[in-house]
């Protein structure tokens, strides 16, 4: 079995198979760079969803009851298949999102490592004994939910394909994915390796389409156990409350309005290159990006002075070229950042860097900083998923840590400090789902991740996430004597 490659058309993969939609239509997948298509793609919707999930319903009884130590060795197989691949997965990324290459390339390799990373877990899910009394002996076991729904997010397509299907596979569940219409090429290659890596028929399927017909349909099939959803609130909500009909388990990861602290006895070299990477990698598009930076005000004018000058040395281009930075995903994200740019411009002013887009092809934006911002602003309240820092200027600890906590996302935060007392403290303050000290993006595949507040719940990576992918059956059983 194979896909076709060519960069002209992708079919859906349904139960082991390269199929066209029901229906025979297709869309087009843009490269943002040079705003030329790159593929045309198979449009999933309900009656291909359904064919999925009937897929995966059918191939569930056998990959349940397979051995996990086999399970874990298919999924080894296929992390050795995505680096076998990984220059070409990575270009097609870079193609398909916009990314710069080498992020692309990072991108491959953490997709093989949560596949590698849960192919271990996978014999060591496992039930507890309950102590009772001497009439009763009590275990627990832990169970795969049954059909898993991914929802996949356009802005790390290959990477939260590895997040979220790699421990659903490994603890016998089987998946219906649905990549984002902006970016579904690497999903549907990795399907492909899949099956090349012995994961049976129907075990994993990957179903292009739009949100308001493939994910809409995936979200509130009756006979799917658990959905997982990347994305908006607004967007999470509604699938939480589609999926709430039928009682289907649901974990979110939502939006975030990260904060990134630093304060007068921080690394400045360090903390400056921590800065520029939170919120301008991938452009921004990040749902932990460190969108706003609070500076204490003793430093706030040095270290704002050399963040700028830092900003104007970041590369803007073609991602295949490699740059620091590429181009937005799509003109819709194009135009949603610029407004936003307007937004600034009327909150605060001129911004102090960037706030330009580029005079050419593809959605290109100017890495971009406002100083000066309250942070009741729109800027500093709205998540704008765009290269655009909102810099916060604080006076002391407690201030800068009720600055942190006011907004209604609670996703990640940062704070830069050689004060080890403060660092403990901000996290233990601090309403967010991860802390980074003194490193932006700090932690791997082994950390959980997930949010608080309107950052959404459940948590993926790590062995948490073995929790979103199993339910708890108890055993009780009297033995006392007749």
């Amino acid at each position: 079995m194979t896909a076709k490659t060519d960069l002209e058309t992708y079919d859906l993969l349904i139960d082991g198979e390269f199929v066209n939609a029901a229906d025979g239509e297709r869309f087009e997948t843009v490269n943002p760079a040079t705003e030329d298509t790159l593929a045309k793609v198979a449009r999933g919707r309900q009656e291909d969803i359904d064919a999925a999930v009937d897929a995966a319903t059918d191939a569930f009884a056998e990959w349940r009851s397979t051995a996990p130590q086999e399970r874990g060795r298919i999924l080894n197989r296929l992390a050795a298949k995505i680096r076998d691949e990984k220059d070409r997965l990575a270009e097609l990324e870079t193609l398909d999102n916009g990314k710069p290459l080498w992020h692309a390339e990072a991108d491959v390799e953490t997709c093989a490592r949560y596949f590698e990373y849960y192919a271990g877990a996978a014999d060591k899910v496992h039930g507890k004994s309950i102590p009772l009394t001497d009439e009763y002996t009590d275990y627990t076991i832990r169970e795969p939910l049954g059909v898993t729904g991914q929802i996949i997010p356009w802005n790390l397509p290959t990477n939260i394909f590895g997040r979220s299907v790699a421990p659903a596979l490994a603890t016998g569940n089987v998946a219906v994915v649905k990549p984002a219409e902006q970016t579904p090429l690497t999903a549907l290659e990795v399907g492909r390796l899949a099956s090349e890596a012995g994961v049976p028929d129907g075990v994993l399927n990957v179903v292009p389409g739009f949100g308001g017909e493939a994910g809409a349909a995936l979200s509130a099939h009756p006979d799917v156990d658990g959905i997982s959803f990347t994305g908006s609130v607004p967007t999470g909500i509604e699938v939480a409350q589609t999926a709430l009909e039928n009682v289907t388990n649901v974990h979110l990861e939502l939006g975030g309005k990260s904060p990134n602290l630093v304060f007068p006895d921080a690394d400045f070299e360090k903390a400056i290159e921590s800065t520029k990477t939170s919120i301008f990698a991938n452009a921004g598009q990040v749902c932990s990006a460190g969108s706003r930076l609070l500076v204490h005000e003793d430093i706030h004018d040095e270290f704002v002075d050399r963040l700028v000058e830092r900003t104007k040395e970041v590369s803007i281009g073609a991602g295949i070229d490699g740059p620091e930075m590429g181009p937005l995903v799509s003109e819709e994200q194009f135009e949603k950042v610029t407004k936003y740019l307007e937004v600034g411009r009327e909150e605060v002013g001129e911004p102090i860097v960037g706030g330009d887009v580029l005079d050419q092809d593809g959605y290109f934006v100017e890495p971009t900083i406002f100083d000066g911002v309250d942070n009741d602003m729109r800027i500093a309240q709205e998540e704008i998923f765009g290269p655009v820092l909102s810099v916060i200027e604080f006076s002391d600890e407690q201030e800068s840590f009720e600055i942190a906590n006011d907004v209604e996302y609670g996703l990640v935060a940062g704070i830069h400090t050689e004060n080890v007392g403060r660092a403990h403290r901000f996290a233990r303050e601090v309403d967010a789902g991860q802390v980074y000290v003194n490193e932006w993006f700090a932690g791997g595949e082994e950390t959980p991740f997930g949010g608080f507040k309107k950052s959404g719940f459940g948590r993926e990576k790590g062995l948490d996430a073995i929790d979103s992918y199993t339910q708890t059956k108890n055993v009780c059983t009297y033995i006392g004597q007749d």
